[in-house]
């Protein structure tokens, strides 16, 4: 879903259907449905003597940080001398909810409805928002496969993924429908860039002489329960939930033991590693270092 980020008291104003047009400094070409975001931004000192402004909120709750409403963004007009005029002349409580200037541009908003707040990061121009089903549901588009360095895809992992391998950007991955575990994570790290879910991600490996089997996966936290959502690894997809991000390590260990390395492994050579965002278009080589600089993780249970 779409959304626009507003600072307060102005999201609130929308939300309540006081406030039916957002002035931006900037032109959009998007028409549609779109989710209105209150910022975690603090109301400013000169906002907050605009008592014109507040009377129009009367006891509303604001909810800083959080997706309040949802409506239609149907037409953005470009502001001439004479269109501000007539804002301020013939609908004055419409006029003092922005900041209506020539060469600026008013986004017209219909059908809006309050829904049950979201918590939610705020970020610039219009954003995406998805809950988990929804990206469960946006990374069947992406088949399991890999990408070269000349721009070829592969469905199977041979002899040339170790050389020839490159990490591809979320963007890319949309584009060639195709990854791996390791970019499959990025494109469900770029989807969930929106919530505020504590959002890591792993790398678990056996060393075993020259092969070395590895798997990436993506945790979340919400409502105080710890989740792994897998897309990439067939036998194992889907959204699982755990009581405590230790057991879903385990977990997770557990069974990449079991499938992956048929039971046959030293409890010695087995890692996990938490890893942030890597940058992209790195090899395989490069990608096995950027996990193994990040924190391994211990786990006292068997």
């Amino acid at each position: 879903m779409k959304v626009l980020s507003l600072t307060e008291p102005y999201a609130t104003l929308i939300k309540e259907k006081k406030k039916l047009i957002e002035t931006r400094s900037w032109k959009t070409n998007y028409r549609g449905e779109l989710y209105i975001h209150a910022s975690m931004t603090p109301i400013s000192k000169t906002t907050k003597e605009d008592n014109k402004l507040f009377s129009l909120i009367n006891d509303s709750k604001l909810n800083f940080g959080h997706i309040i409403c949802k409506c239609n963004l149907v037409d953005c007009i470009y502001m001439t001398k004479e269109y501000v005029e007539n804002m301020k002349r013939n609908n004055y409580l419409e006029y003092i909810c922005g900041g209506y200037e020539v060469g600026r541009y008013a986004w017209v908003l219909e059908n809006i409805e309050p829904i049950k707040p979201i918590k939610a990061k705020g970020q610039l121009n219009i954003w995406d928002y998805y809950n988990e089903f929804e990206v469960m549901s946006l990374m069947d588009n992406i088949e399991y496969g890999w990408m070269d360095n000349e721009g070829n895809k592969h469905k199977i992992i041979d002899n040339s993924y170790s050389d020839n391998y490159i990490l591809q950007s979320p963007k890319e991955i949309i584009k060639n429908k195709v990854g791996v575990c390791w970019d499959q994570v990025e494109l469900e790290r770029y989807y969930f860039k929106g919530n505020i879910w504590n959002i890591r991600t792993y790398f678990i490996v056996h060393y075993d002489n020259d092969k070395y089997p590895t798997h990436t996966f993506l945790t979340f936290e919400k409502n105080n329960k710890y989740y792994w959502f897998e897309h990439s690894w067939e036998k194992l997809k889907g959204i699982h939930e755990y009581s405590s991000l230790e057991d879903l390590l385990i977990d997770v260990r557990n069974k990449f033991i079991k499938y992956e390395l048929n039971n046959n492994y030293n409890k010695n050579n087995l890692c996990i590693y938490y890893y942030k965002k890597p940058n992209f278009h790195i090899n395989a080589l490069d990608f096995y270092k950027h996990c193994e600089s990040g924190i391994n993780i211990l786990l006292e249970k068997k």
